[in-house]
């Protein structure tokens, strides 16, 4: 058995205290969670049982192969991407409930004699779903739906469109056989009850992601910390790493740790990103490289190989530092990772 260099910190407590945060923002609406891409990158069976454990009942996928690895946990999932032929097997089995999307994905439903179904509606993304006019064209007629759902394009932001998206999902509300209605993600539930319906359906915000400024409280879930190759010195007026970016003012202490972008530490965090040794901050210095990064251990004279050193990864901050997502910062992380869980 071997043992990675890598290791996520996740914080069950900080999990489970964002959901219910959310829970409590949803109002009388339920409040789901959005667990695909692997849990958001976190593991998503490790996810969906701590969440199921706090009270979440309504669990969101991408595809049915995801749909597939939380079977075991006996949960209620739909699979946001509906039905490929290639899925009805699967589809047809009871795991989860499929979102139809097309008109051809409700005639595929319809012919193989499908139950309970999901329903998507565009309401002006313009990524997935029927439109409204669609929607109330009778092609709804007879199925059996559970969730009529929307997806807010732009609910990070305070722009028009969201309230023209609120109001199109709003004209459907009574007018199918759905028995519970859905458009709020984790920044539409910032913007407010009215956009809450039946049931949010949280992701981001779940694993320390804040896209709305309401939702200041949220914690933070995931650290990623790495050992240390190797520390060395280098000597003043030499330089570190790929196209030498960095060059040593003085003699620097410098610890080789064993991460890189090839384990979702972004190339945008090369000379900004921070490393911690307990409260001893370490400046990330040079490129950023596919396996290795280099850090400033002058305060940290007990530091040396094998030691773990833990990355600042508070999903705001790091978003703005690096200059990616904090969706990206999330589902970016690596297989690599062994997951440690606490509380």
């Amino acid at each position: 058995m071997t043992t990675s260099p890598l290791r996520l910190r996740l914080d069950a407590a900080a999990l489970a205290s964002n959901w219910r945060t959310l829970d409590a923002m949803s109002g009388s609406a339920a409040c789901g969670a959005a667990v695909k891409a692997n849990g958001y990158g976190l593991g998503a069976v490790d996810v969906a049982t701590r969440l199921a454990r706090a009270g979440c009942r309504d669990f969101f996928v991408a595809t049915w192969a995801e749909a597939a690895e939380l079977a075991p946990l006996g949960l209620s999932v739909s699979v946001l991407h509906g039905i490929r032929a290639e899925d009805m097997p699967l589809a047809l089995s009871g795991i989860a409930r499929p979102v139809l999307n097309s008109p051809a994905q409700i005639e595929r439903w319809r012919a193989a004699g499908g139950g309970v179904c999901d329903v998507m509606i565009d309401t002006g993304m313009n990524r997935l779903g029927l439109s409204v006019d669609q929607a109330l064209s009778g092609v709804l007629t007879g199925l059996e739906i559970d969730v009529l759902m929307s997806h807010l394009a732009c609910a990070d932001v305070d722009v028009a469109m969201n309230g023209a998206q609120l109001a199109a999902f709003a004209e459907l509300r009574g007018r199918s056989s759905a028995r519970r209605m859905s458009l709020a993600n984790s920044a539409g539930i910032g913007l407010g009850p009215d956009y809450a319906f039946d049931l949010t359906r949280p992701g981001l915000a779940l694993y320390g992601g804040v896209p709305r400024a309401e939702m200041a409280t949220i914690q933070q879930v995931v650290t990623p910390e790495a050992q240390i190759v190797q520390r060395r010195c280098v000597p003043a007026g030499a330089s570190i790493g790929y196209n030498a970016t960095f060059t040593a003012a003085h003699d620097a202490e410098i610890a080789i740790i064993n991460i890189g972008y090839a384990d979702g530490y972004f190339r945008g965090f090369s000379g900004i990103g921070c490393g911690r040794w307990g409260d001893v901050a370490l400046p990330v210095v040079g490129r950023v490289s596919m396996d290795l990064v280099a850090i400033v251990v002058d305060r940290a004279p007990g530091l040396g190989e094998g030691d773990w050193v833990a990355l600042d990864y508070a999903l705001p901050a790091a978003a703005a530092a690096s200059g990616m997502s904090q969706y990206e910062l999330l589902v970016g992380l690596g297989r690599r990772f062994d997951p440690h869980w606490t509380a």
